[in-house]
């Protein structure tokens, strides 16, 4: 269809002067200006104009369709061979070879796709534009819905490694595909096979001028991408700020139940980036009960309200990473870039629901600002849920955000306790369920995700620490998600307007039955004035001291089945050089620490099998910012890893993290073995080095 409006287009130049030419392209969504939304804080805190409905087509269980009913908490999301297929329409029933064609969206008007995702699907898409009976794409599925742009030889002509870190996400790409009258999205492949995807799209009015999406404009908008992708993959140093006005620091001491006002502004202006910094004995409850709150207009509440360290989206505790809207430094510095407007006044005000006292240092960046009839304020309300109770039966929505009014929503961060035992994701996985936000008159979600991780644009329940521009797991003690877990991600590209109210629930579906597990979570949003929700007054009993529960011991169950645990301590053959850390991360409260002196020194751990067969070894080590690297011997011989390599690096700056090593499947006799470990050396930043093992375990992978 590109091609058809070519004439129009030569018409358009010959006729139209240059100057109504531009302004004609200014007043177009285009894909340079949907990359230049990617980037543009400001833009979010007015209600976009041409208003847009954001839908996410995904292969969540389509048996739920009765919100409450029976199969609303089905799980069959994309595994393949669904009781009924994941998709809007089959085109083609499947053939002698079992391959049919699946429709994903067929819309008619203008639009935009934002946000792909997939944890791994088969097949192919086909996608049109625009009623065009030639696919723009047509490809590998998985390329598709992870790295559409790489489909098109032009993805050369721009710094394509950067592209890959900042715009493809995880495994989520927001490199955007505007479409001026029709998307039609195909898949065609085995229904048995696996298909797990989501595609979020913007669903414009029928009036509303796009330019289509074509190969060229990777090119065309080059200096663009670039400019964009610069910024994303380091916006502490390269997304500018747009105010020329002067900071204004703060500084304030807050002694137990003491609130401050610590900064005040007036007349119509915003907070162009906000910075944070405290100082306490303890900082992790600190960071927990020391509560931010920013009060615009004069409003009873604050539209901001929450604990200091989880509006920043890294709790509890420091953990490095960065993002677009936030940063969080290794020395403790917390920086916020949503921009924060108001009409008359903005007060900060600072409360310390905690028993200690804290020291707080900070700084806005202000910036002029016009309120207008469709500015918004800035919103971030916490909640929490203590001692819940997580299952694969009696699963529940849990509420996010219910809010009722004009606005936009543009993050979620959530914050778990997870007390389960066992040692595998395949067991203590807590987020099995699906995001299911509903806007205005929706009887179904306008999104309905097929798995948390999936929301966070990451999968298979992974422990890994990561982060993007978007998304992120700054924390994950394991082993697997055992411990406290934060995952966060902003909807900046993909942001959620709604006209007269907001529904978002996430379903609380973990692996097995979880008693004790605390789940505290943050949905930000703008929205006019008038907006009320569903928020609560955070009390100090919200805010108690989390722990892990003292002396827990690995279950041998789902993931860990028909496994045999040895705590390091009662099979260490010479305890020279060890000591003992006490700590509740750690099985049975303790973990051996071995500090080696040089390279090439080794500790033996023996122990005995009662059968033989095959089975499979584990180590369970501490990562550390002191780790080193280690090798591991079984009775003389090296044993690798299920990825062929031969050493154990367990350094990792900043936290510290309990992790499962995986070694290859070996035969043991029955009797006694002797498991030998190797010091290789570590980096010059761990220090005096240490190797922190705290259990091995074996598992009979013949039963």
């Amino acid at each position: 269809m590109r091609k058809i409006l070519y004439p129009f287009l030569f018409l358009t130049l010959v006729f139209i002067p240059i100057w109504a030419q531009e302004g004609l392209e200014d007043q177009a969504i285009t894909t340079g200006s949907l990359f230049e939304e990617m980037i543009d804080m400001v833009k979010l805190t007015i209600f976009p104009d041409p208003y847009y409905r954001m839908k996410q087509y995904s292969s969540y269980d389509h048996r739920s369709q009765n919100p409450g009913g029976p199969d609303w908490f089905a799980n069959s999301d994309g595994f393949g061979g669904e009781p009924r297929p994941n998709f809007e329409a089959v085109l083609k029933k499947p053939d002698e070879t079992g391959e049919g064609e699946y429709l994903i969206a067929n819309i008619e008007g203008p639009g935009a796709i934002v946000r792909l995702w997939t944890a791994a699907i088969s097949g192919r898409i086909k996608m049109y534009l625009d009623g065009s009976d030639t696919p723009l794409f047509d490809g590998e599925a998985n390329d598709f819905f992870h790295r559409p742009y790489d489909h098109f030889p032009q993805i050369e002509s721009i710094n394509k490694e950067r592209f890959h870190k900042t715009v493809y996400q995880r495994d989520a790409s927001y490199a955007p595909i505007p479409f001026s009258q029709s998307l039609r999205v195909i898949w065609t492949g085995k229904i048995d096979d696996i298909h797990f995807y989501q595609m979020q799209v913007r669903l414009y009015p029928s009036d509303t001028r796009i330019v289509s999406f074509y190969p060229e404009d990777i090119s065309t908008y080059k200096e663009v991408i670039d400019r964009v992708t610069l910024a994303l993959f380091d916006p502490d140093t390269h997304l500018h700020t747009k105010s020329t006005q002067e900071e204004r620091p703060f500084s304030a001491t807050l002694h137990q139940g003491q609130q401050r006002e610590v900064l005040r502004l007036s007349r119509p202006g915003a907070i162009e980036k906000l910075t944070l910094h405290l100082k306490a004995e303890n900082m992790d409850l600190a960071l927990r009960q020391t509560i931010l709150h920013i009060i615009c207009d004069h409003h009873p509440w604050g539209q901001v309200q929450a604990p200091v360290g989880d509006f920043f989206g890294a709790a509890p505790g420091i953990n490095p990473y960065q993002s677009l809207p936030f940063t969080v430094q290794s020395d403790g510095t917390m920086i916020c870039r949503f921009v924060m407007p108001f009409e008359k006044s903005l007060a900060i005000r600072l409360e310390n629901l905690g028993r200690q006292r804290v020291s707080i240092e900070g700084a806005v960046f202000p910036m002029p600002f016009s309120w207008e009839k469709n500015s918004m304020h800035f919103h971030a309300r916490w909640r929490v849920g203590h001692n819940i109770t997580a299952s694969n039966k009696e699963v529940q929505d849990l509420p996010f955000l219910i809010a009722h009014s004009k606005g936009i929503y543009v993050g979620t961060v959530s914050f778990l306790l997870n007390p389960n035992p066992v040692p595998t994701p395949y067991g203590n996985w807590w987020g099995e369920g699906d995001e299911k936000v509903f806007v205005d008159k929706d009887i179904l979600p306008s999104l309905f995700g097929t798995g948390s991780e999936d929301y966070y644009n990451y999968s298979w329940s992974s422990p890994d620490i990561f982060f993007f521009p978007y998304c992120g797991q700054p924390r994950n003690d394991g082993p697997g998600n055992r411990g406290f877990v934060t995952n966060f991600r902003w909807h900046i590209l993909d942001s959620i307007p709604f006209q007269e109210n907001i529904r978002f629930y996430m379903e609380l579906f973990s692996h097995e039955r979880t008693p004790g597990l605390s789940y505290a979570r943050i949905g930000y949003h703008y929205a006019r004035p008038d907006i009320t929700d569903d928020h609560l007054p955070i009390m100090p009993e919200d805010v108690r001291a989390l722990n892990l529960p003292l002396g827990w011991e690995p279950a041998a169950r789902m993931g860990a089945r028909n496994s045999v645990f040895y705590p390091t301590e009662t099979i260490l053959t010479d305890s020279t050089n060890t000591r003992t850390m006490k700590g509740r991360l750690w099985s049975e409260g303790k973990l051996l620490v071995w500090e080696p002196a040089n390279p090439g020194e080794r500790k033996d751990l023996s122990f005995s099998v009662d059968s033989t067969g095959e089975k499979r070894i584990y180590i369970t080590a501490a990562l550390t910012p002191r780790s080193g690297i280690f090798s591991v011997f079984l009775d003389g011989q090296p044993l690798l890893k299920t990825d062929d390599s031969q050493t154990i690096d367990l350094y990792r700056p900043f936290r510290t993290l309990l992790r499962n090593f995986t070694f290859k499947p070996v035969v043991l006799t029955e009797g006694n073995h002797t498991l030998t470990l190797e010091y290789r050396g570590a980096t010059e930043r761990a220090g005096l080095p240490e190797i922190g093992i705290d259990f091995i375990w074996i598992q009979d992978i013949q039963r």
